[in-house]
């Protein structure tokens, strides 16, 4: 999650830190505890706190930085102290009990700059702006209904996605098929048709497929200046701000030409009133912001920043988290053959000789459902929960927590808690046909956080990664390439990021199933 830079600056900055270090050592170690019965702590350092023992792969390191310290572990980045949370017991006490006081976001450079000053629903701290945007999302844009809405969205363009695989067996002659390029552009199209009203993957595609890898980096880069506020202009000096402010303008130029293409079509076709809204079945999250921003329709007035602020939100998480839901499925399915098999039985089972699988058909696909959330629990896709800030004092398990602790849920040490799961790292599908919440809760499986601050898009992501899977594998035979051992067609290494993908596109080969 956290990436640190390199070269020429990184040694001149490491000296600055070693001299600052030596001037400042009395002082850093006669400071005593705030706290009178604080969690367990590994040793810091001055300055920089426990920063330097977190690796590339950061919820791996924490999750073993845990079972030497304990599922509650303080930490310290920089002045800041940061207690990880590593088990459901402890999860459910910040995520449920002490929900209201630990709802808070801490601040993050990163998403001031890419949310508008933190005006989204994910960054945006606690309070009577929060809980308004939360509802403008929850009633009017992911809803029940709303997505339901959506559906004929869905379904073309899973018929699209089959289309194109098909082409490629008829030309490709068995050459195995990008199919992380493949889930990228279906998850895209649909989000972007649900969000954004069309496709906008013909429009700029290399600009803003550029801006968008770049923007998962920087949102799994470390801002020192967040931690250590007096070292804020080190992230002006090395580029970092620069470059994240170059591509949050790409952004915003693009969300700007689509809001303007929304307007003007509103101008064209005269929609006018709630009426005109409610006969709009497939209205897309643009006109519905437009919407009430027009008819004041929530009491509370929302101007153009807040509105690509939401879009930003709905279009970066629902494409990101999906993609690699999907990604990381398929990955499974061909390490494991015979639950592969044994999903391909089910699904045509249901639905026999039809071709293309409705939602509807989803409902008695238990094993499907069963999947999916293996997959959650042992490749969350952001394995590290956004970061929490507690309001007050508090005490959690025995121990005191100090107002402002920011606090990292890893979901990813829970869902792999050897002390709750039987064969933690095995894929096991079966272990899910036995009713197991993903919405926060049950608490050993919170791949989409839980609370206040629960994702409140999971309706949405799961119909996606149902209707999607259950196409690729009903009309097709997976394999892997010829002559390639399965350890090296599927290298399991990982990417850094909020969102934790594949580190190398996933390639299969398709056989239409007859």
């Amino acid at each position: 999650m956290l990436t640190f830079l390199n070269g020429t600056f990184l040694f001149w900055f490491l000296t600055l830190i070693i001299i600052i270090l030596l001037c400042s050592l009395p002082i850093w170690n006669s400071k005593p505890s705030i706290n009178k019965n604080s969690p367990p702590s590994p040793p810091k350092l001055p300055i920089l706190g426990n920063l330097h023992q977190l690796a590339t792969l950061t919820h791996y390191k924490l999750k073993s930085l845990a079972q030497i310290y304990g599922p509650l572990m303080l930490l310290h980045f920089g002045n800041v102290p940061i207690l990880v949370v590593s088990n459901s017991k402890a999860a459910c006490e910040i995520l449920k009990t002490y929900d209201l006081v630990f709802c808070n976001r801490p601040h993050r450079k990163m998403f001031d700059i890419f949310w508008y000053g933190s005006k989204d629903i994910a960054s945006a701290p606690y309070g009577h702006y929060w809980r308004q945007i939360r509802s403008i999302c929850v009633l009017h844009l992911l809803s029940a209904k709303k997505v339901q809405s959506f559906c004929v969205v869905r379904e073309e363009e899973s018929v699209i996605m089959i289309e194109k695989i098909r082409k490629w067996c008829s030309n490709s002659l068995l050459r195995p098929m990008n199919l992380t390029n493949l889930l990228c552009e279906t998850t895209n199209d649909i989000v972007c048709r649900a969000t954004l009203g069309k496709r906008y993957s013909d429009e700029g595609e290399g600009k803003l497929r550029e801006a968008v890898a770049e923007f998962e980096v920087l949102l799994g880069t470390c801002v020192l200046g967040d931690y250590v506020p007096w070292l804020d202009w080190l992230g002006k000096v090395n580029g970092l701000y620069g470059r994240a402010k170059r591509v949050a303008k790409v952004f915003d130029d693009f969300l700007d030409q689509v809001v303007e293409e929304h307007v003007s079509d509103w101008l064209e076709k005269g929609k006018k009133g709630l009426g005109d809204f409610d006969n709009q079945e497939h209205n897309d999250f643009v006109d519905v912001l437009l919407w009430i921003q027009r008819e004041n329709a929530t009491g509370f007035e929302i101007d153009r920043t807040i509105i690509k602020a939401l879009i930003m939100d709905m279009f970066g998480a629902g494409t990101d988290t999906t993609l690699a839901v999907l990604e990381w499925t398929m990955t499974e399915l061909l390490r494991h053959p015979n639950v592969m098999q044994k999903l391909q039985n089910e699904i045509r089972n249901v639905v026999s000789q039809k071709g293309h699988i409705t939602e509807q058909d989803l409902y008695n696909m238990h094993y499907l459902k069963a999947v999916i959330k293996e997959t959650l629990r042992l490749h969350p896709p952001s394995p590290l929960l956004i970061p929490r800030e507690s309001r007050e004092d508090t005490k959690i398990m025995g121990y005191d927590i100090a107002a402002g602790t920011q606090v990292i849920v890893n979901a990813f040490a829970i869902s792999t808690d050897s002390s709750y799961w039987d064969q933690p790292l095995e894929f096991q599908p079966e272990r899910f046909l036995k009713n197991v919440d993903i919405k926060g809760n049950d608490f050993q499986l919170i791949p989409f956080g839980g609370g206040r601050r629960g994702c409140p898009g999971i309706s949405f992501a799961m119909v996606v990664n149902e209707l999607v899977l259950a196409n690729l594998v009903h009309q097709f035979d997976w394999s892997l390439p010829n002559g390639v051992e399965r350890d090296v067609a599927l290298n399991m290494s990982e990417t850094t990021g909020l969102t934790i993908h594949r580190k190398f596109p996933l390639m299969a080969i398709a056989s239409p199933h007859l």
